[in-house]
């Protein structure tokens, strides 16, 4: 059975590719940070459609927190599924903020940077000696880094620095046969940056070409489908995943 570890998989796209990825027949690590119900409820709801799942805590902005997490994600393999290895690691988590440039602040910038940047390099990095050859690390990224949006600048230029890191995965992994990519969901419906109120919804619903905002599904969905063996040969880059925004 291939083992996914999913960042935030307590909500949203992270819930939804928990989801997904236990639907394929896959076992599932998700991590939260501060919402242990949320976490355990989609671990229920995986394990009432008879997958496997299991649930640990993570502050991806704590860097110094890692090598524990690692030898609890040991722990949890071998107990759960009598494995010292698991398949694909997707770095989901994060958090929005919207504020200008102007009055952007320093410990804004390093969070938002800790978080969508610094935090994915050093658990990919830590998490790497249990990969087994053959794996896959996905990146949620932003269609953000294509599309300038006010207000957004720090977290859509950490988004883009991921873009990069992904190329590089691919290509420093490429001996063990580890493929990277990235994914880019454009607007969607979930409490990332407080959610879009009505007004803002219809805004960007009319600025996608099918005309709504996309749901958590639609990108877990594709996160899970990445991961099958039909998509072996893609491999270092980056796929949008937003019904056609500001095409």
């Amino acid at each position: 059975m291939p083992i996914v570890i999913i960042t935030g998989g307590s909500r949203g796209i992270g819930a939804s590719a928990a989801l997904a990825c236990a639907e394929r027949g896959m076992g599932v690590v998700l991590t939260y940070n501060a919402n242990p119900e949320a976490a355990e409820n989609v671990v229920e709801r995986i394990r009432q459609r008879g997958g496997q799942a299991t649930a640990l805590k993570l502050d991806v902005a704590d860097t110094a927190s890692f090598p524990a997490f690692r030898d609890e994600v040991a722990r949890r393999l071998e107990t759960v599924w009598n494995a010292d290895r698991f398949d694909v690691l997707v770095n989901n988590a994060g958090f929005g903020q919207f504020n200008p440039i102007v009055s952007v602040t320093g410990n804004e910038f390093d969070a938002l940077y800790r978080v969508h940047l610094k935090g994915p390099f050093f658990l990919t990095q830590t998490l790497l000696p249990l990969m087994a050859d053959g794996g896959h690390v996905v990146n949620v990224s932003s269609a953000t880094t294509r599309v300038a949006t006010a207000g957004v600048a720090p977290y859509a230029s950490f988004k883009g620095g991921l873009e990069v890191l992904t190329r590089y995965m691919a290509k420093e992994f490429g001996d063990r046969r580890i493929r990277a990519n990235s994914i880019a969901p454009g607007a969607i419906r979930t409490d990332l940056g407080g959610g879009l109120n009505d007004e803002f919804e219809a805004l960007l619903a009319g600025q996608t070409a099918l005309g709504r905002i996309g749901e958590p599904d639609d990108v877990g969905a594709m996160i899970a489908n990445l991961l099958g063996d039909d998509n072996r040969w893609i491999n270092a880059q980056t796929i949008e995943v937003s019904g056609g925004y500001i095409a």
